[in-house]
């Protein structure tokens, strides 16, 4: 069996609630599902939901040295003056935490996307990643 189809945690059912709540929603503005482990119930749970959030207002509330996983609505707009909300799943794993919390956030996220059901997924690995210009560009492929 091969470990990307390992799932390490299990999606509480609340955050299973919330995925849809927010994908379904209209957002007039940038807005952020962040997901962190519990490590002890080994659940998937709602960290923080903000809105509005701007890239520099994501990075600068999550944690240095533990990973989350971000669900991120993101307000485009394009040359042509029309306006979207691409929305992605990020997934941020610093290098400096712990290898039992890496292993376990790393073990759940294709189950996470898949329940969110994004196709458009990045990963970063330190927070000075998470910039305007960083997101645009990822979007705009």
């Amino acid at each position: 069996m091969s470990s990307a189809n390992v799932t390490v945690c299990d999606i509480d059912e609340q955050v299973r609630e919330e995925l849809r709540r927010f994908r379904f929603e209209k957002h007039e503005s940038n807005a952020a599902l962040i997901l962190k482990v519990d490590r002890q119930k080994r659940l998937i749970k709602l960290d923080e939901r903000i809105q509005p959030v701007d890239p520099d207002q994501l990075r600068e509330s999550l944690p240095d040295h533990q990973p989350r996983y971000i669900i991120y609505s993101y307000k485009m707009e394009h040359p042509d003056g029309r306006i979207s909300y691409p929305m992605c799943f990020i997934f941020y794993t610093p290098r400096d935490s712990q290898i039992e919390l890496q292993i376990m956030y790393a073990g759940t996220k294709l189950a996470l996307q898949r329940e969110a059901d994004l196709t458009r997924a990045y990963e970063i690995r330190e927070l000075e990643e998470l910039t305007e210009e960083w997101l645009k560009e990822k979007l705009s492929k």
